[in-house]
């Protein structure tokens, strides 16, 4: 793995500071934004305007939309939907099964949901809504007041991967209460704060600290896979000018840490609690409930680094590999990473709400991300959002269709984007 390259670092610290922007708002000719933007040359359709409170999504081969459900509708934790007459807009639209963890995925026919505390599967089987009862792979995925939602990841041989959120900020011996000492070690890592891994095909497995894959990680639920390597985006740690008020203040507390992406192998530890990432100083220090000051380093030296790293507090959902040729060259191989927004930037505006373009080459971040779905589009003020709660949409969920069409879903709006390129 390496650490960012300077060009990545200043795109960074300027996006946290509300200079960098890019992209265009305008849509292709002839074709319309959905009020997205967009960067020139691409349209969007709302899919779907009553899709509840979506989270993860995921494309069958037929082109079925298939979405968990923060909350149940018609008593039910998934959603179909399906676009009969081929116009960008689903006229179809059913409700099923189990969901409410965030996570989904389909491989090999079959379509992965996770519950908080199981992973589901049911065949696809051509219709809208699968027929048959769904089999249980995972259960007794740790129950939690905080970071409960799962994400979801399968490789190519089978193996299912599921984020377990840490419930905790930074491991103090008081959660968030100021001047609060770090437990070292710290007993959440042996069952929370990391990646499971389980197999995708066999039934009735349990939850088991010891089929951790990689440790280290508050809060992780934008996961996926792709060429032979697992990916995730992780939510940093919050609160260090409230807790820890002598030695940040609340500028300092508003940039910091980044949001990281990580490559992620069997083994890895990624530092969580004990350390976060400063992306201007380009390193890992020492958290305050560790003994850090803002620059120490200590241990963290010896954890993994990131790929690239994001402003803070962005809040990273889903993180998409393109694979498709819908959206031509440039595009293929890249990542597109949805950021649902902040809460906790005061005294600068709330920030995030954005879908971004990430390009990578030979595994590696290559260059500075770019916004791809702006937050203008989603906040439905501009750029300035004065808290969580004034934005119009928040992004929660990518996939991508057969057809190489991007799907976004918002959680806060109900709402199903359909984004594709407008044709020469």
């Amino acid at each position: 793995m390496r650490t960012l390259t300077f060009s990545t670092l200043c795109a960074t610290t300027l996006a946290a500071t509300g200079l960098f922007a890019a992209g265009s708002a305008s849509a292709a000719e002839g074709c319309d934004s959905a009020g997205l933007a967009l960067p020139d040359g691409f349209c969007a359709t709302q899919f779907s305007k009553d899709a509840g409170t979506p989270r993860h999504l995921a494309v069958a081969d037929n082109g079925v939309v298939y979405i968990n459900l923060a909350n149940d509708v018609d008593g039910h934790g998934l959603m179909a939907l399906r676009d009969s007459d081929d116009d960008g807009v689903a006229d179809e639209r059913k409700t099923f099964g189990e969901g409410g963890g965030t996570g989904l995925a389909i491989h090999d026919g079959w379509l992965y949901a996770a519950t908080v505390t199981d992973i589901y599967r049911y065949k696809l089987d051509g219709n809208l809504v699968p027929q048959g009862e769904p089999e249980h792979i995972v259960t007794g995925l740790p129950q939690q007041s905080s970071h409960a939602a799962r994400g979801l990841a399968i490789s190519e041989d089978g193996q299912l991967f599921v984020n377990n959120g840490a419930p905790s900020n930074a491991c103090q011996e008081s959660d968030r209460q100021p001047g609060s000492k770090g437990q070292d070690p710290c007993p959440l890592l042996d069952n929370h704060g990391g990646i499971w891994a389980f197999s995708a095909t066999e039934t009735g497995q349990t939850f088991k600290p010891e089929t951790e894959y990689a440790t280290g990680l508050r809060n992780m639920f934008a996961l996926d896979w792709y060429d032979g390597q697992l990916y995730g985006v992780q939510h940093g740690r919050d609160q260090l000018h409230s807790n820890w008020p002598d030695k940040f203040t609340q500028e300092q507390s508003a940039h910091l840490p980044a949001e990281e992406l990580f490559a992620i192998d069997e083994g890895d530890h990624f530092g969580w609690p004990f350390c976060y990432y400063d992306p201007k100083a380009d390193k890992k220090v020492l958290g305050p409930e560790y003994g850090g000051d803002g620059d120490k380093v200590g241990r963290c030296a010896d954890y993994e680094q990131p790929l690239a790293a994001y402003p803070a507090h962005w809040a990273p959902m889903d993180i998409l590999f393109y694979d498709g040729d819908g959206f031509g060259s440039r595009y293929d191989g890249g990542a597109f990473i949805a950021f649902h927004g902040s809460w906790n930037r005061a005294p600068s505006p709330q920030a995030g709400y954005r879908v971004i373009y990430q390009p990578f080459e030979n595994g590696k971040a290559s260059g500075d991300y770019e916004d791809f779905a702006g937050a203008a589009g989603f906040t439905g003020s501009g750029e300035t959002v004065a808290s969580p709660g004034s934005a119009e949409h928040r992004p929660a969920g990518l996939a991508q269709g057969p057809d190489g069409a991007l799907y976004i879903s918002d959680d806060a709006g109900g709402t199903v984007f359909k984004v594709t390129r407008a044709s020469d």
